[in-house]
């Protein structure tokens, strides 16, 4: 309890899934949480249900591709919370699930829409709030499609790629004034995206599931509190020596 104590935290995409597991822990921890996602319903009803427990939780209706939109609203959360500390680049989109040569261009840009000018636009506006802190945390969700090859998911890989190494670069740009900036690279997760990926792409779910999660040396799929405690640890000032890294959390995927 009280790791994040303190700190003001804004967790993009945060309505369902790894985001909702990221609110969820780091609000236990004593982060204010500010939560934007298109998923307004669920957000709303995340928020209220944080609330009803003593957290100071707040939700906006975002689309993280929409730079205007996203600045109001991490400049809004900044203005309510007093502050900002910590920002997680966790909203993505798995897009088609297809080879380069089968992608229309609506579909790629889409993914590098959200995958990519996203996290961007997150991190742009952040750091001014991060600098007037004196420094602070930025986290951003990769995926190990951002470390290895796949397998179709042209799009995803590629943008999740991108992640990475926009990472490496904030975090030498920003080490002078104490802003650390990491990827978090997951295996399989179950989560909506994950679930709806593989409707997408099996007539089976239950086995597609059970194949998924055999493809992970450790037997089994990833749950979202796996990654929403990495970002806590991230967040927190026990990661304060902490920059530039790329963090697996994949069940040993990407060690074969």
């Amino acid at each position: 309890m009280n790791r994040l104590s303190g700190k003001t935290a804004i967790v993009t995409g945060g309505a369902v899934g790894i985001g909702r597991a990221c609110v969820e822990r780091m609000a236990e921890e004593g982060a204010q949480v500010a939560m934007f996602d298109l998923m307004e319903a669920e957000g709303m009803a995340l928020a209220g249900d944080l609330g009803a427990k003593g957290h100071a939780v707040c939700f906006w209706r975002v689309d993280v591709a929409d730079e205007a939109a996203m600045k109001a609203a991490v400049d809004a959360a900044a203005t309510r919370f007093g502050g900002l500390h910590v920002m997680v680049n966790n909203a993505g989109i798995s897009g088609s699930p297809k080879p380069t040569d089968q992608v229309t261009e609506e579909e790629w840009d889409r993914v590098q829409a959200v995958n990519v000018k996203g996290v961007m636009f997150g991190t742009k506006h952040a750091v001014p709030h991060l600098r007037a802190a004196g420094g602070g945390s930025i986290v951003n969700l990769s995926s190990i499609a951002g470390l290895i090859g796949v397998g179709n998911l042209a799009a995803y890989h590629a943008f999740k790629g991108a992640v990475r190494l926009m990472t490496k670069n904030d975090a030498v740009t920003y080490a002078p004034e104490q802003i650390r900036v990491n990827s978090i690279h997951p295996g399989y997760i179950w989560t909506p995206m994950v679930e709806n990926h593989l409707r997408a792409t099996s007539p089976d779910l239950e086995a597609a599931k059970a194949a998924a999660g055999a493809v992970h040396p450790i037997g089994h799929m990833g749950e979202p509190d796996d990654i929403a405690w990495a970002v806590v640890w991230l967040a927190s000032d026990e990661a304060k020596f902490v920059t530039g890294a790329e963090i697996a959390i994949d069940g040993g995927y990407t060690a074969r």
